[in-house]
């Protein structure tokens, strides 16, 4: 078998001693009479077989000649040192390894019979540039430095990865152009340094065997592990979201048995809560708290016996427990830790805090199953891992606070993505600002020339439905303590029962008659201070317990009144609100794609929603009136959209409540500036402060010379004051007729005065709509209500 089998490299390999022979011959000459004959032997046993001066290949030559080898090799691998040192013989790029120390070949034995060497960091896919890179600095005198440390990964006999970093001498190796090889010119190297990649271009300048490699490396091999392990945890805690990665820790467990020797040792971690003086639990994937156990979380103070409590916390320094059974039973149930890792069936153990100049952060926690393994000697390991895990605790903690932030600033006081571009700007004049030592303003935030769209999905009715389900609660409480009261002065002739038989009735009959805003806390406050202490006395009356009990049963425990009508209210409200919600926001990323705007919604009794498009806002001069146009019209069919939704819907809801949809239409443009103190924009100047006092007040308008609200069940009602307006929206009603959104009923009437505000007109129109998003048919208001009925 020829070495150079199955290799695809420019150089042709030989195994050689030519140049060693030469520095013995050299020696051979020393005024030492002893290196001298040393040396002279040596060159006699090689100059018996030509082959070992000329270089070979084949494998065999080097099991037929392993003697003579040996003898000329004994220098280099010294009898005396061969069971300390890590050495080898070998050729480059290749596992063929021909001598080896003692200690060597007694690791490879160790790590088994499937153990197969392999080199660490020996990129295969760049064997054949990093061969061309060594000819051109063999051979042409130029210095590229390509080196990166070489490792071997070898386990022993408890299957713990060892690391074993390995140095090569090549002195003794020469490089010699083949026929075949062309001649490389500075044009040709300047080429190649931009090219590292280009596999065909350096294949073009070095040919396959182009060059023939005379000689032998030898690898002066040294085991790494602590350092090694150093530096796999310094990189395993490099990036984010390792606490995801289902392999992180299993790999993280690994390190640390290599750096401690251990071949079941585990690794856990408890977060310290200063504020609250506890102990969390880590989320994530595969990671313990063997301080915690099974619990989430659990006091400081609780966790730790005293000693151990003011080591970690106070002195933020690091303790072993190297038995602990034996501890156990010294100190019985005075220190929790210790029954802890008792429970888990631990048996040694190191709590080490993570710290850093602010105080505790967390405590790493590295356990065994055997006992002593883990003390306060080898314990001192950590020293100089803990400044990577404080360092990655630290970016986790700002991580993790950052995502906090920007959690609440997405729920809470989102930014639009479509404004967000000069925010970002102006936190980085700010930082440029601060950081050149001026004086940091946050400047306003503004935009010019803009235009405004508004529109509401309204629940029609709101307050009446509430204080009707509020009256009916009210009347099912009252009438349930009456009844009690009833029963009572059957059994006990007392006065004062029927005096609050006389307040209830004269409650009830108020309810039907004329309810007002402070009838509820009138009532309510009348059961509290009254009813309820008479009913604790009427609860010695046994055959009235159950009734009483029943009473209390349907009183809600959060609101502490009887909440069964208020509540079908509440819910449908909040499934409305939800559901439109949900729909316009869906509907709106349509829309962002036709063109960037501004865009944010409110939940009240019903779903509003503000937009404002123009240049300044996209940052691109892009903006023509035509997407103002575009952006109208799709509101315009939205609105119908979610008209048809929320009747489609309404049968599941627990009230059956109407809706009433308004857009208002602003025709010039306005300026907004984002307002700190309430964290979202608002409109600029007085003139354009008219839109607002529009907005507000414009739905409970009515038309001019009557009692009729403007806005209407099973109408879309489009507020203007402009002629230009109204020719415009009656184009798109016109079209949304012929698409089926809208029927034929279209009318114009003018709005009463507001405060400040005239001549304000609205185009009111009916919606069409289908029973399903299957059904094809169109029904107007009226005819979808006999359909649902019927």
């Amino acid at each position: 078998m020829d070495i150079n089998d199955n290799i695809e490299s420019p150089l042709r390999l030989q195994v050689s001693f030519n140049k060693l022979l030469q520095h013995y011959e050299t020696l051979a000459n020393s005024d030492d009479e002893f290196v001298a004959e040393k040396a002279t032997r040596i060159l006699k046993t090689a100059d018996n077989f030509p082959e070992l001066r000329d270089g070979f290949s084949d494998v065999s030559m080097l099991k037929e000649r392993e003697k003579e080898i040996s003898v000329i090799l004994q220098d280099s691998f010294s009898p005396v040192l061969t069971k300390n040192e890590i050495k080898t013989a070998s050729v480059p790029f290749h596992n063929l390894i021909f001598n080896s120390s003692e200690r060597f070949k007694n690791i490879i034995e160790i790590a088994g019979d499937d153990f197969e060497l392999d080199i660490k960091n020996m990129p295969k896919d760049d064997k054949y540039i990093i061969a061309c890179t060594i000819i051109l600095n063999f051979c042409y005198g130029y210095n590229l430095n390509f080196k990166r440390p070489f490792y071997y990964e070898i386990p022993d006999a408890n299957g713990i990865l060892h690391y074993y970093k390995i140095l090569y001498n090549a002195d003794f190796t020469e490089i010699i152009p083949n026929k075949n090889a062309p001649k490389i010119t500075q044009k040709d190297y300047d080429e190649l340094l931009d090219n590292f990649e280009n596999i065909d271009l350096w294949k073009e300048k070095f040919p396959p065997n182009s060059y023939t490699f005379k000689g032998f490396v030898i690898s002066n091999i040294f085991d790494v592990t602590d350092d090694q392990s150093i530096s796999n945890i310094k990189s395993n805690l490099i990036g984010d979201d390792k606490r995801k990665d289902e392999n992180f820790m299993e790999g993280f467990h690994e390190i640390f048995r290599s750096l401690f020797g251990i071949n079941d040792l585990k690794v856990g971690f408890s977060i310290f809560n200063k504020e609250e003086g506890i102990f969390e639990r880590v989320y994530g994937v595969g990671m313990n708290s063997f301080l915690l156990g099974n619990k989430e979380s659990a006091s400081c103070s609780g966790s730790l016996c005293s000693w151990s409590y003011n080591r970690l916390i106070n002195e933020n320094k690091y303790f072993s427990v190297s038995d602990v059974d034996r501890i156990m039973e010294k100190a019985k149930d005075s220190a929790p830790h210790i029954t802890a890792l008792h429970e888990q069936g631990i048996k040694s153990a190191i709590f080490a805090p993570i710290a850093n100049e602010s105080g505790l952060m967390g405590i790493i926690e590295i356990v065994s199953n055997k006992p002593q393994v883990l003390n306060s000697i080898n314990a001192n390991k950590l020293i100089d891992v803990m400044p990577f895990i404080v360092s990655a605790v630290e970016r986790s903690k700002s991580d993790e606070e950052n995502l906090i932030e920007a959690i609440i600033q997405k729920e809470c006081t989102s930014i639009h993505p479509s404004v967000h571009w000069r925010f970002e700007k102006e936190a980085k004049d700010f930082i440029k600002s601060e950081f050149n030592g001026e004086q940091a303003i946050f400047k306003k935030i503004a935009f010019d020339n803009i235009y405004p769209l508004y529109g509401q999905i309204d629940i029609k009715g709101s307050s009446e439905a509430r204080n009707k389900a509020t009256r009916l609660d009210l009347t099912l409480q009252l009438n349930a303590v009456k009844d009690i009261f009833e029963k009572a002065s059957e059994i006990e002739t007392l006065p004062i029962y029927d005096q609050f038989i006389y307040q209830i009735n004269e409650y009830l009959e108020g309810l039907n008659t004329h309810f007002q805003v402070d009838s509820e806390q009138q009532i309510s406050e009348f059961v509290k201070d009254e009813i309820e202490p008479a009913l604790k006395h009427i609860y010695t009356i046994d055959t009235l317990k159950e009734s009483i009990d029943a009473y209390f049963d349907s009183i809600d425990d959060k609101v502490d009144v009887l909440y069964r009508h208020r509540k079908d209210y509440d819910d449908t409200i909040a499934l409305i609100n939800k559901e439109m919600a949900s729909l316009l926001d869906k509907k709106q990323e349509v829309a962002q794609t036709m063109y960037p705007h501004y865009f944010e919604r409110f939940k009240t009794d019903g779903v509003e929603h503000n937009m404002y498009i123009g240049e300044s806002i996209t940052k691109e001069e892009s903006f023509s009136p035509i997407y103002l146009y575009n952006l109208r019209l799709w509101q315009l069919q939205v609105m119908c959209e979610m008209e048809n939704s929320y009747y489609q819907m309404q049968s599941g809801f627990p009230v059956a409540l109407d809706v009433a949809s308004m857009i208002l239409v602003f025709n010039q443009p306005l300026s907004i500036s984002f307002r700190m103190d309430e964290k979202q924009f608002d409109v600029d100047g007085t003139y354009n402060a008219r839109y607002e006092i529009v907005k507000k007040r414009v739905d409970k308008a009515y038309i001019k010379g009557t009692k009729e609200r403007v806005t209407q069940k099973g109408k879309i009602s489009i507020v203007y004051s402009q002629k230009q307006d109204e020719r415009e929206y009656l184009r798109y009603i016109k079209f949304l007729q012929s698409k089926h959104y809208l029927d034929t009923d279209v009318e114009i009437v003018e709005l009463q005065d507001l405060q400040a505000v005239t001549g304000l007109k609205a185009i009111r129109v009916s919606v069409l709509y289908h029973k399903s998003e299957e059904d094809k048919s169109f029904y107007t208001y009226n005819d979808l209500m006999k359909e649902i009925k019927a």
